[in-house]
């Protein structure tokens, strides 16, 4: 990796090497990576399962334990999804490294560096974002005894739970060693979720650059016909390669208001999360058809018939924008985050109806 890679890409490297899936990173100490993060995660399951045995159908009270443990599952379905595909990982990495190395003109690396900046800079502004929320919802189980000291009561204020969980012992006297645990373990299992994440932005920007190297050189030809076609039959087989395998793809009665509270904030950090890959989804679409555009728009007819049989190719394969699916049952685009945005308004309206009750 050079120097300029090296500083565009350190943000995912780092938190991918933390989760023991950077794809150039020593087998054994990937593997420890791995196992840590697994048994954190795997440590803050096994009480959420024994506390759906304690809920005992009280709906409730298997409404708060499921969110955090949906949130445990995809934590666990993102780490392996990165193991078991290292593979391609790495020829992904690879080729983003080698067309690093391809670009010709200055131009060609202003928009290559334009791109990367933009993947450094979402990469930590998520991972910030991911780290602080994780530990403010946390924190808030601190809030009641803090106000017992603060705005002391005739009694003590109802321990807020500091994550939905059953841990077989007293949990107000062993409360702080409880609160160390799912405060520590969380951070280490939400790592996993992280790398994942950063790693789909790098290749998604990555994919957006080199449509836009595209673009760029189809309005350079009507002065490098022939370089520009060739460049252009080759980015075409890259971007069909990234295509495939990127889809690889919140008294008693302040206790429950603190709950509210929590579960509010859980649901909205969920929107966040699901905005930032809706957004890049988004971007990808725009960036596709915006090269569909540019080849329209270009002087093609002008060109050779030979260029203009690989330009008609082109053009076939733009009529349908490249776009990134969760299993191919959701794309990622804000016209689909807005209908999500609108279911989510009406669980959160139920789930207040239910902490209330």
């Amino acid at each position: 990796m050079n120097f300029t890679a090296s500083h565009y890409y350190s943000v995912v490297k780092k938190m991918s090497s933390l989760a023991g899936q950077w794809p150039y990173q020593n087998s054994k100490t990937k593997l420890i990576y791995l196992s840590l993060v697994t048994l954190s995660t795997f440590s803050i399951i096994i009480p959420q399962m024994a506390k759906f045995v304690v809920c005992d159908g009280d709906l409730q009270c298997i409404f708060q334990t499921l969110a955090a443990y949906i949130l445990a599952i995809v934590a666990l379905v993102k780490l392996y999804t990165c193991y078991f595909n290292q593979y391609k990982m790495k020829v992904l990495m690879d080729r983003l490294f080698v067309e690093w190395k391809e670009l010709k003109t200055p131009e060609e690396q202003e928009i290559m560096k334009r791109y990367a900046e933009n993947c450094r800079r979402y990469s930590l502004g998520y991972s910030l974002y991911m780290f602080t929320t994780v530990f403010l919802f946390m924190c808030m189980s601190l809030i009641p005894p803090l106000l017992d000291i603060v705005l002391p009561l005739n009694e003590s204020r109802p321990a807020l739970p500091v994550h939905p969980g059953y841990y077989f012992v007293d949990e107000e006297e062993y409360f702080i060693y409880i609160f160390l645990h799912g405060l520590v373990a969380w951070q280490i299992a939400v790592i996993g979720v992280v790398a994942h994440d950063c790693m789909l932005l790098t290749y998604i920007e990555h994919v957006c650059s080199i449509l836009t190297l595209v673009g760029f050189r189809i309005e350079r030809l009507m002065y490098k016909r022939n370089d520009a076609v060739k460049a252009l039959h080759s980015h075409v087989h890259v971007n069909d390669t990234y295509r495939k395998r990127i889809a690889f793809s919140i008294t008693q009665r302040n206790a429950s208001v603190f709950i509210v509270v929590r579960y509010v904030a859980y649901v909205l950090s969920q929107l966040i999360h699901l905005f930032c890959l809706s957004f890049e989804g988004q971007k990808l679409i725009d960036h596709s058809l915006q090269t569909r555009d540019k080849i329209y728009n270009s002087l093609w007819y002008e060109t050779p018939a030979k260029s203009q049989r690989m330009l008609l190719f082109m053009m076939e394969k733009a009529l349908h924008p490249i776009s990134l699916s969760a299993c191919k049952i959701y794309i990622f685009s804000m016209e689909n985050f807005s209908l999500v945005r609108e279911r989510s308004d009406i669980a959160m309206r139920a789930r207040y109806a239910i902490a209330a009750s």
